[in-house]
């Protein structure tokens, strides 16, 4: 997978307690920041642009 980052809210005050990202041109991976060699979830991002907007729409 590309280059792993982490969300912008992501802060010293959240304990590293957050999700990081990966594209590709066909793929999103998100894994725990806590745990990264653990389990990796993947998205085609058509799934996944979806799901952010939700999130968002919660906040």
């Amino acid at each position: 997978m590309g280059n792993w980052r982490k969300s912008s809210y992501a802060g010293p005050g959240d304990g590293n307690e957050c999700v990081e990202i990966a594209t590709t041109t066909t793929r999103v991976a998100v894994r725990d920041s806590k745990a990264p060699t653990r389990a990796v979830l993947t998205f085609p991002p058509e799934a996944f642009a979806p799901f952010l907007e939700a999130l968002k729409a919660h906040r």
